[in-house]
């Protein structure tokens, strides 16, 4: 551990010591560039020690044709080639199938060209580690493949998911690496490589600040969202009375765009 000379407001000091992998945030810190956690958590979910993770970015956002996106919380590349999508999900709307189904089409939008040749789409994992056993069969993993149903055979897309049950949390490696994410004192953690990471984001100077400012990031961000959603409402009301587009421009800090997209939508 060293020296934190680093003085962060006290506020964010609290919530980074609270802090544990199963929070998104946290555990896009820890595993930003770190292809040995990636590396750790793929051996274990797989059960195979011969998995070579080559690189490690968080936080990507990718958007369809039609403007809807989502940011990914970790994306990975072994050396095969092969694609893995990290996401930690705690809540009931970001476990839905279909958001499964959404990741693996926008990585496959980011990924292929129109000159890839069917035989060479890379293989694509979806992992979702969520904080409650969501199917309730109190397994340790849950793996959806798609099969053809009368035959009874596996379809072989090469587009697979896996769902982590948080709540699973025996003692072994898997169960251990549960205890781990849920864990806030990294001197209590199983793992070393995960360890290494959060006591440098909780106790070390850089990683200290690092924290600090991606939380005010995050309260920034959020102020800027309020103040939109505040900005749309105001619009709103001056549209219902029949105001101009450039009246309601002097007062909201919305382009003319946004103005007639939201009158569009409100008739």
């Amino acid at each position: 551990m060293g020296l934190l000379e680093y003085d962060p407001p006290q506020k964010y000091l609290e919530l980074i010591q609270q802090f544990r992998l199963i929070d998104d945030t946290f555990f896009n810190a820890c595993l930003e560039e770190s292809t040995e956690c990636m590396q750790l958590l793929l051996r274990i979910f797989f059960n195979r020690n011969d998995i070579t993770v080559k690189e490690v970015v968080t936080q990507q956002s990718a958007h369809n044709l039609y403007g809807r996106s989502v940011r990914f919380d970790v994306l990975a590349v072994d050396s095969e080639g092969k694609i893995y999508n990290v996401e930690i999900q705690r809540s009931n709307e970001g476990t839905n199938p279909k958001r499964a189904r959404f990741n693996n089409a926008l990585i496959d939008s980011r990924e292929i060209n129109k000159s890839t040749k069917y035989e060479d789409f890379p293989e694509i994992w979806i992992i979702f580690i969520t904080e409650t056993d969501i199917f309730g069969g109190k397994l340790p993993m849950y793996h959806i493949e798609r099969t053809i149903t009368e035959l009874n055979k596996p379809f072989d897309d090469a587009a697979h998911i896996i769902y982590v049950n948080g709540e699973y949390q025996e003692s072994d490696a898997l169960g251990l690496l549960m205890q781990d994410f849920f864990c806030s004192d990294p001197a209590k953690m199983h793992y070393q490589e995960l360890a290494k990471r959060a006591d440098f984001f909780k106790h070390e100077n850089k990683g200290v600040r690092a924290m600090c400012e991606i939380m005010q990031k995050l309260q920034d961000e959020g102020r800027a969202e309020g103040e939109k959603l505040a900005d749309r409402r105001t619009a709103s009301r001056m549209l219902a009375k029949d105001k101009s587009i450039e009246e309601i421009m002097e007062l909201v800090d919305l382009s003319r765009a946004e103005i007639e997209e939201l009158a569009q939508q409100m008739r």
